[in-house]
């Protein structure tokens, strides 16, 4: 399966051939996880409308959700301004992150000098 060269073309990708992806909960703006893409996972994401991933531990391939069950369906995807980083949006199935949660950013709320982020 291969890009559309009309996106290929305006990829700005890692040494490694990598595009980091922001999907995010379509309804809710919810940002659920950062994951990578090489050509091939945006490919297959864009033809099969469900969010497909390179994992950079693994070096494979992965569909969300296809040990988990935890399928990411994408209503939207965009490149951002400088064709650098991807955002999906998607209708999240269950968690987002591999420890279970809702969203990968759910740890503790970093300080912020001067008062709190929320």
């Amino acid at each position: 399966m291969s890009l559309d060269p009309a996106i290929a073309d305006r990829l700005k990708r890692t040494a490694d051939g990598l595009v980091p992806v922001i999907a995010q909960q379509y309804d809710t703006g919810e940002v659920l996880m950062l994951a990578w893409m090489n050509d091939e996972a945006l490919a297959r994401t864009l033809s099969t409308g469900r969010a497909t991933y390179w994992s950079r531990s693994r070096q494979e391939m992965w569909a969300k959700g296809d040990t988990s069950g935890h399928v990411q369906w994408v209503k939207d995807a965009r490149l951002d301004c400088d064709g650098d980083t991807i955002l999906l949006q998607v209708d999240q199935v269950g968690a987002a992150c591999h420890t279970g949660d809702r969203t990968c950013f759910d740890a503790a709320v970093l300080p912020l000098a001067g008062g709190t982020s929320a």
